[in-house]
């Protein structure tokens, strides 16, 4: 049996041209790091669950992603971290949101599905789990990035939220040489966001969803649709109960219902078999893919995945 891994940083209206050619090396190298990283677990008989794990983490440090060092700000000018992850195994689940002190959201959202009874915990009392977990604790600063905080005052300068971040959320989905699956989400959420205001990934069946007998599903967009639409756990189902491939149902799913709904996103998806698809209806989707025996791709415009070369001009 063999491993298959995908990775996302946030699906949005990118544009041709949009990034310098070192702004671009850029996304292209921390998507790539993150790969090579739940990779190397999985090539090590290593868990889908450690795997996607040890990439989001990644994500999560970079500045360049809206999670975690890098996140957006609210309307209140401070970082609220939600996050989920789900085990295809035993469809256990773990999820936090308003998190504003825990450095890593995923790593909390992984305790509460391990260690404590429930599925989610909510602001402050995740925090203060987070610290009786002895999960690292930081300063809400250390999230901020003046990039972030120039994106609030534009937004609140033309007096509405950001609708779809073009940094957006990170996630991993992944099947291990055990044939388990595991996905997890984890993001910022919009800027200029209503001070409370919960997305879909940390809530299960929309922006996360993992079962054996289907796929392991992380979702990025616009959150409000996704929860209308639990899109990760419709994508599974219509696999289970209709018979469906995993790239039709996400089609189905991303392309057609969300569409008509207008909600923008994509989603990332392995399944049972270890096929995977990485479907967005947005100009882009910042992106990665592996598949055992073969070399790992990263893209960020529809149709420009290729392995990254640290010595190319523009990392392609």
């Amino acid at each position: 049996m063999s491993y298959s891994l995908v990775i996302h940083g946030g699906a949005g209206g990118f544009e041709s041209g949009q990034f310098s050619p070192a702004e671009e090396k850029a996304y292209r190298s921390a998507l790539n790091t993150a790969l090579k990283a739940g990779e190397a677990v999985l090539a090590n008989d290593g868990s889908a669950m450690d795997a996607i794990t040890t990439a989001i983490t990644l994500l999560e440090d970079s500045p360049l992603f809206n999670a975690g060092h890098g996140a957006v700000f609210n309307a209140a000018g401070e970082a609220e971290l939600d996050a989920s992850i789900m085990d295809g195994r035993d469809l256990n689940a773990g999820a936090v949101a308003g998190v504003k002190r825990t450095k890593s959201p995923i790593a909390l959202a992984r305790r509460v599905m391990e260690k404590s009874q429930h599925v989610m915990l909510h602001g402050r009392g995740a925090d203060i789990y987070a610290e009786q977990q002895q999960l690292e604790m930081v300063e809400n600063s250390y999230f901020h990035t003046e990039h972030r905080r120039e994106q609030l005052k534009r937004a609140q300068e033309r007096g509405a939220a950001v609708s779809l971040s073009k940094f957006g959320t990170v996630g991993a989905a992944a099947r291990d040489r055990d044939g388990n699956l595991a996905a997890g989400t984890s993001t910022g959420g919009l800027t200029n966001k209503r001070y409370g205001r919960v997305g879909d990934s940390p809530i299960i069946g929309a922006g996360t969803y993992a079962n054996n007998k289907s796929c392991a599903v992380s979702a990025t967009g616009h959150g409000e649709f996704f929860i209308r639409a639990t899109v990760a756990r419709d994508i599974c189902a219509r696999m289970e109960f209709t018979g469906a491939s995993l790239g039709d149902a996400a089609r189905q799913v991303v392309m057609e219902q969300l569409v008509e709904m207008k909600g923008d996103g994509g989603i990332i998806a392995v399944d049972y078999r270890g096929n995977y698809t990485l479907t967005f209806n947005t100009n882009g989707m910042f992106r990665g893919s592996v598949q055992e025996g073969n070399v790992g791709t990263v893209g960020i415009l529809r149709g420009d995945d290729a392995i990254f070369d640290e010595a190319s001009e523009t990392g392609r």
